[in-house]
């Protein structure tokens, strides 16, 4: 049985935000907030995780990008 102090953790479904209309539906989400996040000053830096993360951000960009030409592929090409 959940209590009043149960709902308030990060984890529970109740404490979500639910946008609606257009802004809800081209919200980013986390993947946005991975590739335009702001600087931590409390996170550490150094040049190995900088490199990784930059890493991260390309392959999410192509394979992003081999969906996208996926899908003019078989979608939309054909009707051409």
């Amino acid at each position: 049985m959940q209590t009043e102090n149960n709902k308030s953790q990060p984890g529970n479904i109740n404490t979500e935000k639910k946008s609606s209309g257009i802004r809800g539906f081209f919200r980013m989400g986390d993947l946005g907030g991975y590739f335009f996040r702001r600087k931590d000053p409390s996170r550490p830096s150094n040049i190995n995780l900088k490199m990784m993360h930059g890493i991260n951000k390309f392959s999410i960009a192509v394979f992003l990008l081999g969906v996208l030409y996926l899908i003019f592929k078989l979608v939309i090409k054909p009707r051409l």
